[in-house]
């Protein structure tokens, strides 16, 4: 079938919200937007920018699928091109357009917009979810003073991050934010009502940890159960895209889990999970197993990221527990309950486990003592070397088994202006293990780890932190 092409042209001086509006309703009109930018000779008197800079401007947009100089008369263009559709402001339809007697020769439309909705604009939201404010991130000066934490070492370990070859298995999550423009409220009864702007995916839960640890630098192998679905294509080719070594085994008995999130005003409104959350089968445990010993031979760390959705069952966790010892490879867990579940307990004797304080206490059902008792409690029952406790707004709480050393400390959170706090401890999990790992004290993978959470939550969705990101929030120390 073929695109239905649109067609805007104009000076596009200031790109303003009114702009934005007129280009959305025209990329939904059809399947591929094409924008003319006027030349400074055609634009003349009435040009405020440079053609390129203004041309430039439109580029950044992101409903715009081309764009271009327009240094000719635009009837010209419009007739060899022959777009299905043109679009211009809604204050041009009283009066004559020259363009509909060429658009009546093919069966081509002109279509008007007010552009009169209440939106803000969608590139700011798209900001949200890609950019870092490095200004809201404040580093905790007393403490790398208290552990005699060095700059130059930490550039080390980051760097040495490729040395690695790692292991990541869990529960595979595709989280969904959906974008909405809030109207209000119903008349008919108390519901809120939104339209949604636009929709963006991001690859959630253990996938995101082995994405962290691919783009810090490591080699990863990824194994994990999912649907056999449209999440599972969008997966595979999203992980194949970052080189991760995937291996992804599709259980026809649940879909590939999905989180939705309706936003607005840079707050969750409402999450939809679509999951089930039964174990796999013996037959996935076996497979599964089969294709971690033919490489345990290469890694260097296993991180297990719990999701208890049916992945890492007990059966599996034990042996691929075991397999590790046997190998003398680094183990790190993490088990979250955050809408479900989990028991981080049923990670034994791994180096490092990163609970937040709800999870220790659900593993413990104790929710009286204080954090540093549910430390030294889990440690009696299964033995992590290091916990890691995270505390949201009040950082993490670290606890250290080895008792000739000191035995607890924390760091207070180094961003105070956190947009989106999923994906924090996934963050913290993965370059706190993969630090461990290059030879990293409990002091300073802490707080590696840290500050991948402080990067994480600077920006809305999951989106994976870069060695570099790291490189230069140290580079502020």
């Amino acid at each position: 079938m073929d695109k239905t092409v649109v067609f805007v042209y104009g000076n596009f001086n200031i790109l303003h919200p009114g702009h934005l509006r007129l280009l959305k309703f025209a990329k939904e009109s059809g399947d591929y937007l094409i924008v003319g930018v006027n030349s400074n000779r055609i634009a003349g008197t009435t040009r405020v920018l440079d053609e390129q800079i203004r041309l430039e401007s439109i580029q950044s947009t992101s409903f715009v699928d081309e764009s271009f100089i327009l240094d000719e008369n635009v009837l010209e263009y419009i007739d060899r091109l022959k777009p299905s559709i043109i679009v211009k402001g809604k204050e041009h339809q009283q009066l004559h357009n020259e363009e509909e007697k060429i658009l009546s020769t093919y069966g081509g439309k002109l279509l008007f917009t007010s552009g009169e909705i209440g939106f803000s604009s969608f590139n700011m939201l798209e900001e949200d979810f890609k950019s870092v404010r490095y200004s809201d991130i404040q580093h905790s000066h007393k403490y790398l003073q208290r552990h005699a934490i060095e700059k130059d070492a930490l550039f080390k370990m980051v760097e040495n991050f490729s040395k690695l070859k790692i292991l990541v298995i869990g529960d595979s999550i595709l989280d969904e934010y959906i974008t909405c423009n809030p109207i209000g409220m119903s008349q008919e009864d108390p519901t809120i009502v939104v339209s949604p702007i636009s929709t963006k995916k991001f690859v959630g839960g253990a996938a995101i940890v082995a994405a962290h640890a691919k783009t810090l630098g490591a080699n990863v192998v990824y194994s994990s159960v999912v649907g056999n679905d449209e999440s599972y294509d969008f997966l595979k080719k999203y992980l194949e895209e970052l080189h991760i070594d995937t291996k992804l085994y599709k259980d026809s008995t649940r879909p590939t889990t999905l989180k939705q999130r309706f936003r607005a005003s840079s707050k969750t409104l409402l999450r939809v999970n679509h999951l089930k959350n039964h174990n796999i089968s013996k037959e996935l445990e076996s497979a599964i197993m089969k294709d971690i010993e033919e490489t345990i031979e290469d890694l260097d760390l296993i991180i297990f990221s719990d999701f208890s959705y049916g992945v890492l069952t007990n059966n599996l966790i034990t042996k691929i527990s075991s397999l590790g010892h046997r190998h003398s490879i680094l183990m790190a867990a993490d088990s979250q309950s955050s809408s479900q579940v989990g028991d981080i307990s049923k990670f034994v004797n791994m180096d490092m486990v990163t609970p937040t304080e709800r999870e220790i206490r659900l593993a413990l059902n104790d929710f009286e003592s204080g954090l540093v008792v549910l430390s030294d409690k889990l440690h009696r029952k299964s033995s992590p070397k290091y916990v890691f406790t995270t505390l949201g707004s009040e950082g993490i709480m670290i606890y250290n088994s080895k008792h000739n050393e000191l035995l607890t400390d924390n760091i207070p959170a180094l961003n105070n202006h956190p947009k989106d706090v999923s994906g924090a401890g996934d963050s913290l999990l993965t370059c706190s293990a993969m630090a461990t790992c290059v030879g990293a004290t409990i002091w300073e993978s802490a707080y590696l780890g840290s500050i991948a959470a402080a990067i994480q939550v600077s920006r809305v969705g999951n989106i994976p932190i870069k060695k570099e990101e790291i490189l230069k929030e140290i580079d502020f120390l």
